[in-house]
Order: structure tokens, then C-alpha cells, then sequence
């Protein structure tokens, strides 16, 4: 044999020496497996045949489990920013609804205190001079009513 040759069986022997002597190699030669497969070489060169291939398939399965759960992830995030996002524009519109309805009742109250309140003042502005009036001794043995005094101021007007 050539010298490269030898030179090459050589590391190679080194190399099976290291594995025959490895402490988990010992240990699993010494089980039942190990011995089993020691003793029939075609099923120890099918199971490592089998291993060989099914590891890139294997190994597909698990990139696209971990890709799935990935993209999982990243999906419920972006959902619940959707959700969120969704639920923020409803919540301001529902605000600015409420704003605007607010607005209206306030304007509404708002008249209505106007109004009650010249009303209020006008009734006891017509008080105050029916008493005057009385006061004077210029009004008449017979008082007339309070609705026709107001009758009469609308006329007047």
C-alpha cells in the first residue's frame, strides 16, 4: 500500500479506537440493544440507514412546526392590534357622539333656563305692580284676577 494509504487507515483507526472508547459508547454496547445490534450487523446498518434518511424530513417538519408557532405569535399580536385599534375608533366615535348629544341637551337646558327664567321675572314683575297699584288705592273695590291683569298687559302691548 501506498504511504497516504497507510497514513489514512491510521487516522481512521484512531477515530474508531476514540469511539470504541468513549464512556457512553461502552455503556451502550454493554446494554441489550448495543449487544443485540453488535451481534446482527444488517439491522444495525438498516436502523442507521433509516435514522439517516428520516432526519431530513424530520428536520422539515420541525422548521415548519417552529415557523407555524412563529407565525402564530406574530399573528395573535397583529390580531389584537387590529382588535384594539378597531375597538379605540369605536370608543372615540362613541365619545364624540356622546359630545355632540351633550352639546344639544346643554343648549336645550341652556333655552329653557332662559325662557323660565324671563318668564319667572315677567310673573313677578306683574306681582310687584298689581301691589303697587293696590298700594296707590288707585285700583278698583273689585281686584280683577291675575290672568286678566296679564290679559290686559298683552293687549296693552
Amino acid at each position: 500500500m501506498s504511504k497516504e494509504m497507510q497514513e489514512l487507515q491510521k487516522q481512521w483507526h484512531s477515530m474508531v479506537q476514540s469511539i470504541h472508547s468513549n464512556s457512553n459508547v461502552v455503556a451502550f454496547m454493554n446494554s441489550c440493544v448495543g449487544q443485540y445490534l453488535d451481534d446482527h450487523p444488517f439491522v444495525a446498518l438498516s436502523l442507521l440507514m433509516f435514522i439517516a434518511v428520516s432526519a431530513i424530513p424530520v428536520a422539515f417538519f420541525l422548521i415548519f412546526v417552529v415557523t407555524t408557532a412563529i407565525m402564530a405569535c406574530i399573528s395573535v399580536i397583529v390580531m389584537e392590534g387590529v382588535v384594539i385599534a378597531i375597538g379605540g375608533i369605536a370608543l372615540l366615535c362613541v365619545l364624540c357622539g356622546l359630545g355632540a348629544l351633550s352639546l344639544g341637551v346643554s343648549g336645550v337646558l341652556s333655552v329653557c333656563y332662559v325662557v323660565l327664567s324671563a318668564l319667572v321675572n315677567y310673573w313677578y314683575a306683574s306681582r310687584g305692580q298689581i301691589r303697587k297699584q293696590e298700594v296707590n288705592g288707585s285700583f278698583s273695590q273689585k281686584s280683577p284676577s291675575v290672568l286678566d291683569l296679564s290679559a290686559n298687559n298683552g293687549k296693552n302691548e
